[in-house]
């Protein structure tokens, strides 16, 4: 019905196209309509977002996983050495249920993503907080690897000539 209104802008056009690729290439990313089957032999469902940064004045690295939907005790944390794998399972409600769906754009199955820690990140001392379905995991980080600044000095005006 959408398509029957003419558009008042060109660019709201381009952003819908860019939106629909951006939604296909997602899609071909997460395997649909194909499943990807792990060595461990369990189907991939979905691939949860993460986003990472450090903390510079409390000299802390934050790891933020969207896991909407997710039970936390479904959900397993591994670090070894600097590698960090954070795996689980996201379970349909309705799937014994006799539906109807209209729409089915949330993805449900297992998943397992693996992620390197920034260097000087103490991974033994990594802790895991679930709240809001957002899985927070936090560990100091030495303050030999964190950036610091460097004062730049003039040289004194006698070998500024002689240069």
């Amino acid at each position: 019905m959408s398509n029957l209104v003419p558009r008042n802008s060109f660019f709201q056009d381009l952003f819908d196209v860019r939106r629909d690729f951006d939604q296909i290439f997602n899609r071909m990313l997460s395997g649909w309509p194909f499943r990807e089957v792990p060595a461990s032999g369990t189907a991939i469902g979905f691939t949860p977002s993460v986003e990472s940064y450090v903390d510079k004045d409390a000299k802390k690295y934050h790891l933020r996983v969207a896991l909407a939907g997710v039970d936390p005790k479904e959900v397993q944390v591994h670090a070894q050495g600097n590698t960090l794998t954070i795996s689980g399972e996201r379970k349909e409600k309705h799937k014994d249920k006799d539906v109807d769906p209209h729409y089915e754009e949330i993805s449900y199955g297992a998943f397992e993503r693996t992620l390197t820690l920034p260097e000087g990140v103490d991974g033994d001392k990594l802790s895991a907080e679930y709240h809001n379905g957002v899985l927070e995991l936090t560990a100091p980080v030495a303050a030999a690897a964190l950036p610091r600044r460097i004062e730049v000095k003039a040289a004194p005006a006698s070998k500024q000539i002689a240069a």
